[in-house]
């Protein structure tokens, strides 16, 4: 997979006139080579991938954490440096700038530290941004990647089933969370060790759940506290962030009651939620304008009454959180089979917000979901 990969970049190189690409990303990184769990910039240790358009890639990374390439790594030179020795990571880069003339970077991603030393190099140069070649080239997913994808929504299921069943009267949020973690481990180890023998990724779920419970609802992103959920209360569980089974990332929202719904209010605002949710699914496929999908989510909202959405109505995902193209208004990329979304359902008052949201890999005729969890209302309510 991922030899392939580095091949696709180095002929989109060669299209494109770029004689070298400079790429720090985490996620890019992985993708091209299958390299990750280094320390990069959290501790001052950048890894670097070169990859000329006609000579050989070279990726520059800490001695310390040297062990982890992969021998299946599929760049022909590794270069390491260990910290306060000669020049560090700064050593070999000169000679690469020195003999290529028209270089890219992520022009967003790339760290300050790794800017401002390529730049001093060549005060004068002008960095093309490599981001938009590599969106492309990572929008659509291999075979490889939809089977990862696949496997992280049932991890993402397990994380569900496990919040539903943990949520309880006089039950810190905290719980939920831990609960949500154990399941979505114990479901990725089992599925590592019965489909992916030969990976060494680690199964642990990790990650700040986002919930939230009674008066919280309108807060977004709130996360997991030692607040005490009450009977009556609703309560949110997000797993945006939480669903990444072998670095693939997934979207996964549902809103549930514990006992009862005491504001029937809540009732309508819920499934507006589940409409527009619908109704961009009514439009969601192959050759669809992604600011289309949107535009059916926020009309059905705005017909029921609520204001304009927040937020889009969906992201592509992928090995990172965040991928192209976006659901969202003005987004005029046209979908394509094997592209994988995010797709939510939303709707706001003022003391409360209904949200549910899966993951779908579209498909030559429409699409296929990969998160799967009951939307009907008796079904919420624990």
């Amino acid at each position: 997979m991922f030899k392939k990969n580095l091949e696709k970049l180095k002929q989109d190189l060669n299209k494109n006139n770029i004689d070298l690409a400079v790429i720090t990303d985490d996620d890019s990184i992985y993708y091209f080579t299958g390299y990750f769990d280094f320390l990069h910039m959290s501790f001052g240790r950048p890894t670097i991938l070169l990859v000329p358009k006609d000579s050989d890639t070279v990726l520059i990374t800490p001695l310390i954490d040297a062990h982890l390439v992969k021998k299946k790594c599929p760049v022909d030179k590794i270069i390491t440096w260990n910290d306060g020795v000669d020049n560090e990571w700064r050593e070999e880069l000169p000679k690469y700038f020195k003999k290529n003339t028209n270089i890219a970077i992520e022009k967003f991603k790339i760290s300050t530290l790794v800017l401002n030393y390529i730049s001093s190099l060549d005060e004068q140069r002008a960095f093309k941004n490599i981001t938009p070649i590599l969106d492309l080239i990572r929008m659509v997913k291999t075979q490889d990647e939809l089977k990862i994808a696949k496997s992280a929504g049932k991890v993402a299921e397990a994380m569900m089933y496990a919040g539903k069943n943990a949520i309880g009267h006089n039950v810190p949020e905290y719980e939920v969370a831990l609960a949500t973690a154990q399941a979505g481990t114990r479901k990725a180890a089992e599925i590592l060790e019965n489909e992916f023998k030969e990976s060494d990724i680690s199964p642990l779920i990790h990650f700040l759940q986002i919930m939230a419970s009674g008066k919280d609802l309108p807060k977004t992103h709130h996360r997991s506290s030692i607040k005490l959920i009450k009977d009556g209360d609703p309560v949110f569980l997000c797993f945006c962030g939480m669903t990444n089974f072998h670095k693939f990332k997934l979207g996964f929202d549902r809103t549930f009651w514990l006992k009862e719904i005491r504001d029937k209010t809540q009732i309508k605002t819920y499934e507006t939620a589940v409409q527009s949710q619908k109704a961009a699914l009514s439009v969601l496929g192959p050759g669809v304008k992604a600011e289309d999908v949107h535009a059916a989510y926020a009309d059905t909202i705005q017909s029921a009454g609520y204001p304009y959405p927040t937020f889009r109505c969906g992201r592509a995902t992928g090995f990172s959180m965040l991928e192209e193209p976006q659901l969202v208004a003005g987004n005029k990329t046209i979908l394509q089979p094997g592209m994988v979304f995010a797709v939510d359902g939303s709707a706001n008052e003022e003391t409360f917000r209904a949200q549910v949201g899966d993951s779908f890999i579209i498909t030559e005729d429409g699409y296929e979901q990969i998160t799967n969890f009951s939307k009907k209302i008796e079904d919420l309510i624990i």
